[in-house]
């Protein structure tokens, strides 16, 4: 073997074990800046958000939060946007919805809009980011979810989920882990097909650099 082919042939490894380590697909090359910084703001609630509790909180207003050591699986949506680019969810769902409450879901009987509560809401979530043009269209195929995509779930018992697509791969698969708190905290885990998948979002906050 020569040193060209050898050296061929050591690219082509060390590019695959990338690949498997990191999603460098094509779809993963098309990642953002910002969408690399979400998913670090997600992973660095790992093991501090540790409790899932959905008591209902009030808030200072803007950039309310319950106690990190606690949350919902909205909290790590909303704190990650936060963190990562002080883009307060709490106040850009509740000047949307107090604009246009009747856009917004009335599964909760509600007259006017709550901000301790709506964006918290997965779909409130989840129709605030459609409202922002930022709705894509739900997919079987793994390579179709990219690093800092917002997933929407149903639960059984038809309960919402949302969740944020990480930059790993699922062990043994072409799909991304997800970042989520379904119940145990704030965790990294192969999730993203477990459920029915009902919404998928790219959300790039307006003016962040990257996006």
């Amino acid at each position: 073997m020569d040193r060209r082919t050898f050296l061929m042939g050591a690219a082509m490894v060390s590019a695959s074990t990338i690949g498997l380590n990191c999603r460098l697909s094509a779809a993963t090359l098309q990642s953002e800046r910002w969408a690399l910084k979400l998913v670090e703001a997600a992973k660095s609630q790992i093991g501090v958000t540790v409790i899932y509790d959905p008591a209902y909180v009030g808030l200072k207003f803007p950039n309310g939060d319950v106690p990190r050591d606690r949350g919902v699986c909205s909290d790590v949506v909303i704190r990650a946007y936060r963190d990562a680019f002080g883009f307060d969810l709490q106040e850009a769902v509740h000047k949307d919805m107090k604009a246009n409450f009747s856009s917004y879901p009335t599964r909760w009987g509600l007259k006017r809009p709550d901000r301790n509560i709506d964006h918290r809401r997965v779909l409130n979530l989840a129709k605030f980011f459609e409202r922002r043009g930022a709705r894509l269209q739900v997919s079987d195929r793994g390579e179709d979810f990219l690093t800092g995509d917002i997933i929407e779930q149903v639960l059984p018992g038809n309960l919402p989920h949302m969740a944020i697509v990480s930059d790993q791969a699922a062990p043994g698969s072409n799909h991304p882990m997800v970042i989520h708190n379904i119940g145990g905290g704030t965790r990294l885990e192969d999730r993203l097909f477990t459920f029915e998948l009902t919404g998928h979002f790219r959300f790039p906050p307006p003016g962040v650099e990257g996006a």
